[in-house]
């Protein structure tokens, strides 16, 4: 279902008014109707663009969970014209300075639990306007009297309240902030197709994050063909979308905040998804129809002893994107739920979405084929397009692909061509026309002149009924180029390094089998839950370095 809309103010006031007494977003009891989102994001809107300095195009810095100011405040920054930086929350302070001064934001909204980052910060940055919010503010007035007593919400983001410090005094509340644009009508600006909606940063996986330009139109575009990817499935209005990867990040914003939210579905907020239990909680309170996640969450509800006792019965699809959906995962997930897992693909720079299986045609072992109006080429090494079968840099071209990196013009003449995006991530098609991404090309180890690819290694070794997680990657080597090191979280303390190096045996290549096995408790992830091979390799890397130097002493 295409809407007549070209950007996302004209999508949110069209959907609000069309689904004004539905549902639109719940945490922990309250819940905002579609009417009140619209209401409490113009008065938003109204209090940024008549009580502060800002003007179109300023960028604001979004540091918050899942919770029911989010879609407030995200909706009622777009409203006033602004560009909206979503953040991390829980970013560290130089994590914070870094995207606060690369992106020029001149406001910023976040927790007050979160006040101390930004104060260390502050001097070096360009922030002029400061709104903070308590968890419970969207609650009603005992809830939030309870809250400071017995801190139920804050988990895991601290106190339920703290002072701000000296140099946040003159921040204002988000609830006042409200007030005070209730007093004043929002004034709708003509807000342009191609104008930035949103400098959405990288997940720094390969390296440093950069500021990904998506303009209105690219999102609306991407909204438009999952729409058309799910037209079967979705029944306007009547959707409950279980909402635990966090709305900051890409995957999750155009999904939930675009997508479903254009359906008029109802989005139960998770803010911490790591929360198993809390998660499980919503999934017994609601009927769930729509779940969008990733690998390891799904291993971890099917792992929770509670999870596979609950009715599944109206779980229409669950949707898997962000990594690697593992052979064993999707099987263990249909055996528990009885619902087959969609797997799509996508990346930030591409608003997110580039390929999807079909709900009707699921190709396991591929992230299925190119949404509508989206082309792809496989390129090899010499710039040659190549044939079925053939592995080389997947190429993406569409209405969804970013207008380029903030401030970086030369990184984005290195992957943007005539159109084209150079998504950096290793791929092959079928002749069917479905994708198999292989992995990033940056990850790629290479052994003596042979190829190693760590998802093939991965997925392997992610079979092991004793493996949780793993993740592989390649070490400097003076001898073979590079050697491979995997980590391992185990649910068996009793596996061993033999037991992991006589599995990958008896199931690839000598060359493939790793040298090196390191168990751990967990592994480093971000955002949505995607391993950091990259932070891995520094830590190997670092240990290298000082062990060389530490014999030439």
């Amino acid at each position: 279902m295409d809407l007549p809309v070209s950007n996302i103010t004209d999508l949110l006031v069209l959907t609000c008014h069309r689904y004004a007494d539905h549902p639109a977003f719940s945490h922990a009891g309250a819940t905002l109707s579609y009417f009140e989102l619209d209401r409490l994001s113009s008065s938003f809107a109204s209090y940024l663009q008549h009580h502060t300095g800002l003007v179109r195009g300023d960028r604001i810095a979004l540091l918050l969970p899942n919770l029911l100011q989010f879609p407030i405040v995200l909706f009622g920054a777009l409203k006033a014209g602004l560009v909206v930086v979503n953040m991390n929350p829980q970013f560290t302070p130089p994590e914070l300075q870094y995207q606060l001064h690369d992106s020029g934001a001149k406001a910023v909204v976040l927790l007050s639990d979160l006040a101390g980052n930004l104060a260390e910060v502050l001097n070096a940055t360009m922030i002029e306007e400061v709104v903070v919010t308590g968890v419970a503010d969207c609650h009603s007035p005992f809830v939030r009297y309870w809250n400071v007593i017995t801190k139920r919400l804050t988990k895991p983001w601290g106190s339920a309240h703290k002072a701000l410090p000296k140099d946040l005094v003159h921040a204002i509340n988000f609830r006042q902030a409200l007030k005070i644009g209730e007093a004043r009508r929002w004034e709708s600006g003509a807000t342009l197709s191609d104008d930035l909606a949103f400098l959405q940063y990288t997940g720094g996986t390969t390296g440093r994050a950069r500021g990904v330009m998506l303009t209105h139109a690219q999102l609306i575009a991407n909204m438009q063909q999952i729409n058309d990817l799910l037209e079967d499935m979705v029944e306007s209005g009547a959707e409950i979308v279980c909402v635990p990867l966090p709305m900051y990040h890409i995957y999750s914003l155009t999904f939930h905040c675009l997508v479903m939210l254009s359906q008029g579905s109802h989005m139960i907020l998770v803010p911490n998804p790591r929360d198993l239990d809390s998660l499980v909680a919503e999934f017994a309170k609601y009927p769930v129809t729509f779940l969008a996640g990733l690998n390891t969450l799904f291993v971890g509800l099917c792992q929770h002893t509670v999870f596979g006792q609950l009715d599944f019965s109206r779980l229409k699809a669950t949707i898997s994107g962000g990594v690697a959906l593992t052979q064993s995962t999707a099987v263990e997930w249909q055996a528990v739920t009885g619902n087959r897992i969609l797997e799509g693909y996508g990346l930030t720079e591409a608003s997110p979405v580039v390929t999807a299986n079909r709900p009707n045609a699921i190709a396991h072992g591929t992230v299925g084929q190119p949404l509508r109006d989206t082309q792809v080429r496989i390129i090899g090494e010499e710039g040659d397009i190549l044939s079925y079968g053939e592995t080389g840099e997947l190429w993406v071209k569409g209405p969804q692909v970013m207008q380029g990196y903030w401030g970086k013009p030369e990184e984005t003449d290195q992957v943007l061509v005539d159109g084209w995006l150079k998504t950096g991530d290793v791929a092959r098609l079928d002749q069917q026309g479905n994708i198999q991404i292989v992995d990033r090309k940056k990850d790629v180890i290479n052994i003596s002149g042979f190829t190693v690819y760590p998802n093939e290694l991965e997925k392997i070794i992610s079979c092991h009924p004793d493996v949780l997680e793993c993740a592989a990657i390649g070490i400097p080597d003076d001898v073979t180029g590079e050697h491979i090191k995997v980590y391992v979280v185990s649910s068996n303390p009793r596996l061993s390094i033999r037991d992991i190096r006589g599995y990958c045996r008896e199931r690839l290549t000598s060359y493939k089998v790793p040298r090196l096995v390191e168990f751990r408790t967990h592994l480093p992830h971000n955002a949505v839950g995607k391993v950091l091979r990259r932070q891995l390799r520094e830590e190997e890397i670092y240990i290298l370095q000082h062990s060389k130097h530490g014999r030439h002493l």
